[in-house]
């Protein structure tokens, strides 16, 4: 039997009842579940058909990507972020974030970090 890849303890054991709720559509998907974390992995071909099923009814969620220019001030660089996506992530002036670069991509996300 294969160990899990989270608890690494617990067996995984072969389940049809994994529940993937996708914008209020309940999947019910084939895959493997720990047997000591409860932790489930849908089986890849499972996952792909329940994707393509969602995007034929249009409740897929494609991922977001905006085209935007930096501005210039001081001796930094300034990107402005769109006011729905503010609305969205409940963003404010405030909120501190982590900047991150992972190869050529910047990755920008409200931090955990608490002051």
């Amino acid at each position: 039997m294969k160990k899990c890849k989270i608890c690494e303890q617990g067996s995984l054991i072969k389940v049809e009842d994994i529940i993937l709720d996708v914008e209020g559509y309940i999947f019910i998907l084939k895959g493997e579940r720990c047997s000591s974390c409860n932790e489930e992995f849908p089986f890849e071909g499972e996952t792909q058909k329940s994707i393509e099923v969602a995007r034929r009814l249009g409740i897929w969620p494609e991922p977001l990507k905006l085209r935007r220019h930096l501005s210039k001030s001081g001796g930094g660089l300034i990107f402005r972020i769109p006011s729905d996506l503010e609305k969205q992530l409940k963003l404010n002036e405030n909120t501190p974030i982590d900047i991150s670069k992972i190869g050529n991509k910047i990755v920008i996300e409200p931090s955990n970090f608490k002051d």
